[in-house]
């Protein structure tokens, strides 16, 4: 099932918020409670990762419960995807977009062909050109931690055509200085969607990171 949305929104609606939110948790019984408290906040893409074997099932229930997905509001989509098969299967939930780990250019091209878009993982310049010759609607800088946000600006100085997402270590003290050297918006997994505060059903401390993320890329941006 081919996204409804196409590749170019996904980006744009991405860019909307600037905070591609990875939910990577053990339990995802308080999806939509999860889900309802960071688009209120104005998170506009969410990930959900395929380390858990029920986030598809998640996936499509989630896209099918909230208006905004199907609205061009926000979009959801898979991460940890790892193989073409994981790809086809996740389009097939419903995925508006993917995320890899790392570059499979196999995967790459089950999501051009379908005209979903796809965000593979990659670190040093061969990589990240590579994936992006090869079709990827941006890039997933990881982990971001490894270089630094000054590494962004360094990239982009010679290639400025590259839409970069950095992911792993993105954080509310460094997040505008990634969005200020060229990222297109930031991933951001346990610094926001911490597993306790789910737990906890705390989503008032969840939405409160995420509204605060949100203040940073607008800083980022100069707005």
């Amino acid at each position: 099932m081919a996204t409804e949305i196409n590749r170019d929104e996904v980006l744009r609606i991405t860019g909307l918020g600037g905070v591609l939110v990875v939910i990577r948790l053990d339990d995802l019984s308080q999806s939509a409670a999860l889900t309802r408290t960071l688009l209120d906040a104005g998170i506009t893409s969410l990930e959900f990762t395929m380390t858990n074997p029920l986030a598809l099932q998640v996936l499509t229930e989630i896209k099918k419960s909230f208006a905004e997905f199907e609205q061009g509001q926000a979009v959801i989509g898979a991460g940890t995807v790892l193989t073409p098969a994981d790809a086809r299967a996740a389009i097939a939930a419903g995925a508006q977009f993917i995320v890899t780990p790392a570059l499979n250019f196999e995967t790459i091209k089950v999501c051009t062909d379908q005209q979903v878009a796809i965000m593979p993982g990659a670190l040093t310049p061969t990589e990240i050109l590579s994936g992006w010759n090869a079709g990827a609607s941006a890039i997933k800088v990881f982990p971001a931690r490894a270089f630094g946000p000054g590494y962004f600006k360094d990239l982009r100085e010679p290639l400025p055509q590259l839409k970069l997402v950095p992911t792993g270590g993105v954080s509310l003290e460094n997040a505008a200085e990634f969005v200020r050297n060229g990222a297109i918006a930031v991933g951001v997994g346990g610094n926001l969607v911490d597993k306790n505060l789910v737990a906890a059903n705390n989503w008032a401390a969840i939405r409160q990171k995420a509204e605060a993320l949100l203040e940073q890329v607008r800083i980022g941006r100069g707005k």
